[in-house]
């Protein structure tokens, strides 16, 4: 894998979306209702099953009893476990809402609990949590059931209960193991704990470990994360999910208690991701893309090599193009050609359920050229390139005709090595990886119309 050249790092390392979906979450709408939202799971329920969708499940749980300062997650920092009692009964009360509108029994191949902190939950609440899921949906056996982790909340035998639920995939939260970053983020916790946590999650039998890293954060330097990234290699985890820290403080109060001098500069940022990219390509890993690295024989790599992977709001995945019902505070869904989020405070969330009403405060119907530019984005962040002709059938237009502007943007990208434009479609290169989401905005019809960029993170 060819390093970042550092002419091209200086001309398209600007800010822009990440695309876990298009139209991006930013574009939602408050006229976006739960009766649009309610509408859109009764098209689910009475069209022709052959058509549904697969569907994936998304349960958000808010609480961390500690605040890591670079985060920018819907969170709320308290030690107050028996916050978690209340939460789960909303919960209980709006999947019923959603039952009351499908059924039950839906099949669900996909199931991910994020945060937050997911085992803020004790045990015994993680297991109502799951009986709730299942009196009201099939988790379809083979399927996926992930669970994000911090470190400092877990034992082996908190492990192996995860398992017992049914729970198959782990993400670890580290972000970074030297000393002096985790106390400049407020985030302690030691290379050991998570060693013997991994060996344990092995030993238990979990089918994919999935590791989160951070680069850029406070008082990093490349030295200093070329030391993380071999113990990170040490503790070979199947998946890696590498992430370039956006400093927004404008926008997330948690990241105003990081002293802006204390981040890495540009070039510095450049060598720790240049550096990560070599480490784990010689420790035989595979780039999936933005953010994404797995074992050849996990999953991931596999679709990889298929040409079957899909994006979400969780990221790159292996799972079908499928509908989404997201559960919990702030929660995104998708639902045929609509995507809805919830309300994002617990006071409005809990109003919503306590009136009988699904929480849904903001959300987007698609129309139809959303969903050819969806259409166009994904196969270019998943597949890394578009052929016109695919496009033209699926959405019956005239692909040099329709994105003409944008073909003429692809230009500048073709001439800087980025992609390969040809009379058959669009090719990203090796060096274009880098660049996929400036390869991918050209086709953001809101994006080009506004050119509000700043509130997006830098691509590198």
């Amino acid at each position: 894998m060819t390093p970042v050249l550092p002419d091209l790092l200086q001309r398209f390392d600007i800010p822009g979306p990440r695309y876990t979906s298009y139209p991006t979450a930013d574009r939602f709408v408050e006229a976006f209702s739960a009766a649009d939202y309610g509408q859109a799971l009764a098209q689910r329920r009475d069209g022709p099953s052959v058509l549904a969708l697969p569907l994936s499940v998304y349960v958000h749980i808010p609480f961390c009893e500690s605040l890591c300062y670079y985060c920018a997650c819907n969170k709320i920092i308290t030690k107050h476990h028996s916050r978690a009692t209340s939460y789960l009964r909303y919960l209980g009360r709006e999947i019923d809402l959603h039952t009351a509108q499908l059924g039950t029994g839906q099949a669900v191949t996909q199931l991910h609990l994020g945060g937050g902190t997911p085992t803020f939950l004790s045990d015994d609440e993680l297991r109502e949590l799951m009986a709730m899921l299942r009196r009201s949906f099939n988790l379809a056996p083979g399927g996926e059931y992930s669970i994000e982790i911090d470190p400092r909340t877990v034992d082996a035998t908190r492990l192996r209960a995860l398992a017992d639920l049914g729970f198959n995939r782990l993400s670890f939260g580290v972000q970074d193991f030297d000393p002096e970053v985790q106390k400049a983020v407020h985030r302690i916790q030691p290379f050991e704990q998570v060693c013997d946590l991994m060996a344990q999650a092995r030993e238990i039998g979990f089918d994919s470990i999935n590791m989160d890293l951070i680069y850029g954060l406070p008082r990093q330097t490349p030295e200093s994360f070329a030391r993380t990234l071999a113990q990170v290699v040490q503790l070979r985890p199947d998946r890696i999910a590498l992430y370039a820290y956006a400093h927004l403080p404008e926008r997330f109060k948690p990241q105003r208690r990081i002293v802006s001098a204390d981040l890495p500069g540009a070039a510095a940022k450049v060598a720790m991701l240049s550096e990560s990219l070599a480490a784990f390509l010689a420790a035989g890993y595979v780039y999936i893309g933005m953010d994404h690295f797995a074992l050849p024989d996990d999953a991931l790599a596999v679709a990889k090599r298929q040409g079957r992977l899909h994006r979400n709001f969780q990221g790159y995945s292996t799972q079908p193009d499928c509908d989404l019902i997201g559960l919990g505070v702030s929660a995104i869904g998708r639902i045929g050609a609509t995507y809805s989020q919830n309300a994002k405070t617990m006071e409005e969330y809990c109003d919503h359920l306590d009136q009988g009403r699904l929480p849904v405060a903001r959300g987007l119907a698609l129309n139809r050229d959303d969903l050819a530019r969806r259409a166009v984005i994904m196969a270019l962040m998943c597949q890394g390139q578009v052929l016109f002709e695919s496009i033209e059938l699926a959405w019956l237009l005239d692909f040099r005709s329709y994105f003409a502007s944008e073909l003429k943007q692809l230009g500048e990208l073709a001439e800087a090595g980025l992609l390969v434009l040809d009379n058959a479609g669009i090719q990203v290169t090796t060096q274009g990886w880098f660049f996929v989401r400036a390869v991918a905005m050209v086709f953001d019809r809101y994006l080009q119309a506004d050119r509000n960029r700043a509130k997006f993170s830098r691509i590198i």
